[in-house]
């Protein structure tokens, strides 16, 4: 069974990704991440405590549950613990994690009612900002394990802008792990999501690409108006005149990989869906590229 996330779901929220993640509870787009964040999306907080810290709207309506603290991997940048909030739908059991909860079981809530306080969790590489993470259970399920939620999708009046980039950009946001370009433009900002289009090998659409390129084991694909290729299809995957991987449906599996910003190796290119700015994120730890600097990226075969 997939749940389909309703429009007005994404409503409060800036940016977000169903597969720009490390972990097994989004694997296949079995969860989403959702960002409130500032108009850029990428104030990232050194110190968990530093402030302010940013309210956490609910992407679903229902009756909560249970909220529960959890213990979370150990990260200079991020508090110690994480919490867990389950709401029943009146379908399905959602899961929230990486909310200081202020709501408790028995209250009841509307889209873009307050959860409580976005937390910076130990979850999180250094170069993700604060944010969300929803995920749905049937009622007989765990609602408690990492794993085992169902299958997401995104509802299709949800208007998202596939966007051609040539991975030139002038960076406009950076830190020590991240650097956010001015390209490809978002055509009408606050208005609509917008992504980094892909093609297949006849340079024919097939969507917006998500996920961690090529930093996490595997990327998604958002089919938007005009692709050539079936939903359910096979293809291979092509950015920037480079083949990065297979997709199958909606899973994309990345090639063997190397992603360079002015010919230094980063990381990757964080790839999510934003509603203010569209712009290839690269990220690394130790990334050296400040604000307004010209950028070229490639990407490299990494098979011999």
């Amino acid at each position: 069974m997939t749940v389909t996330l309703s429009a007005d779901a994404f409503a409060p929220f800036r940016r977000f990704t169903l597969y720009n993640s490390p972990f097994a509870a989004h694997d296949r787009g079995c969860a989403v991440d959702l960002y409130p964040g500032d108009a850029d999306g990428d104030t990232l907080r050194p110190n968990p405590e530093d402030g302010p810290r940013i309210d956490a709207p609910s992407p679903v309506a229902g009756e909560v549950v249970e909220t529960r603290t959890v213990r979370a991997p150990s990260q200079p940048y991020a508090a110690d613990d994480d919490h867990l909030i389950l709401l029943d739908t009146g379908e399905h059991v959602a899961r929230v994690l990486h909310v200081d909860p202020t709501v408790s079981a028995g209250d009841r809530v509307a889209v873009g009612d307050s959860l409580g306080r976005l937390v910076r969790a130990g979850f999180f590489a250094p170069w993700v900002a604060d944010h969300l993470h929803l995920g749905f259970r049937d009622y007989d399920a765990n609602h408690h394990r990492a794993a085992g939620s169902l299958p997401l999708a995104v509802d299709p009046d949800l208007s998202v802008d596939a966007l051609e980039w040539d991975g030139t950009g002038s960076v406009v946001a950076a830190g020590d792990s991240f650097a956010v370009l001015d390209a490809p433009a978002h055509p009408a900002p606050g208005e609509r999501f917008a992504g980094i289009a892909v093609t297949d090998a006849d340079g024919d659409p097939l969507g917006v690409l998500d996920g961690g390129l090529s930093h996490y084991d595997c990327g998604g694909l958002l089919r938007t108006p005009g692709c050539t290729a079936p939903a359910d299809g096979a293809a291979d995957v092509f950015l920037c005149g480079e083949r990065v991987g297979r997709a199958e449906g909606r899973d994309v599996t990345w090639a063997d990989l190397v992603v360079l910003a002015n010919g230094d190796p980063i990381t990757g290119i964080a790839l999510a869906f934003g509603r203010d700015h569209a712009g290839a994120k690269l990220v690394g730890e130790g990334i050296d590229l400040p604000v307004g600097t010209e950028v070229s990226v490639e990407i490299e075969s990494g098979e011999p």
